[in-house]
């Protein structure tokens, strides 16, 4: 051999690189010696292949998967960055995710936010059609799936002749978040005979009762809101007389001059 091969112990040495780290990206195709010999099995490296191992050596320390590691190798350095700075900026908005939790289970420890617990209301909700969409969507592409649905369903309702101006709800059938999709439906209030078109649909809400909140102005945006899902959260968890009986959802426009209301049906 010689002195442009390393042995994978000085190869692993130089590079930063574990024996076991060495074998497994080989193993998973990252990162593959350019020969073994056949008779001691030993693995060598060319120096060339430096640059490439410890390019994967600072990719591992972002903890990203194997198989993302493969992707990002494939791509340019112009293009890799991209992609670096596009999932470093999810990282962030995970982190402050993870902050809010985590100051949310501190105000429930301290009593909860007594500001928002203050607000908190009950009302009756008489029976009434609906015109809605559903769709699984998660965090990033809520606000877009709900500007689209209002307009379409607002639009079909005009078309028809059919007044346009009820209040639009936002239901959460599922959990939505960052990391998974849930089944979310927005519906619009109508009066009159409608027939559903496309994958619009027509349902009767039936009477109910709800615990609801006007959500303040600084609470509006993800992921501060949740601190008004959480202070409702906590007011029925404190309550024995009252059970929640379905998904929450958000009502445009709310009451009390906010923008919309976070509300859950209740049972008394």
């Amino acid at each position: 051999m010689t002195d442009s091969y390393l042995l994978a112990g000085r190869f692993g040495a130089a590079t930063r690189l574990s024996p076991k780290a060495l074998r497994l990206y080989a193993e998973q195709g990252l990162l593959l010696p350019v020969r073994i010999d056949p008779q001691t099995g030993y693995r060598y490296y060319a120096s060339s292949q430096a640059p490439r191992a410890r390019l994967i050596a600072r990719l591992r320390r972002l903890d990203l998967p194997i198989a993302r590691i493969a992707q990002l190798l494939d791509l340019t350095p112009q293009a890799r960055v991209v992609e670096l700075q596009s999932w470093l900026g999810a990282q962030n908005d995970r982190l402050a995710e993870q902050i809010e939790l985590v100051r949310a289970l501190s105000r429930q420890t301290e009593g909860g936010d007594t500001a928002l617990a203050a607000a908190i209301s009950l009302r009756e909700i008489p029976a009434g059609k609906v015109i809605s969409r559903q769709r699984q969507v998660g965090v990033q592409t809520l606000d877009d799936f709900i500007a689209e649905a209002e307009t379409d369903i607002r639009a079909h309702l005009r078309a028809t002749g059919l007044a346009d101006g009820g209040l639009m709800s936002v239901h959460f059938h599922d959990l939505v978040s960052r990391d998974s999709e849930g089944l979310v439906e927005v519906a619009v209030a109508f009066e009159g005979s409608l027939e559903p078109a496309g994958d619009l649909l027509i349902r009767l809400q039936p009477a109910r009762r709800e615990v609801y909140l006007p959500v303040p102005k600084a609470y509006e945006d993800f992921p501060l809101v949740m601190h008004v899902y959480d202070a409702l959260e906590g007011w029925l968890d404190a309550r024995s007389d009252i059970s929640c009986i379905g998904s929450p959802r958000e009502t445009y426009p709310g009451t009390r001059g906010a923008r919309f209301d976070v509300a859950y049906p209740i049972s008394q």
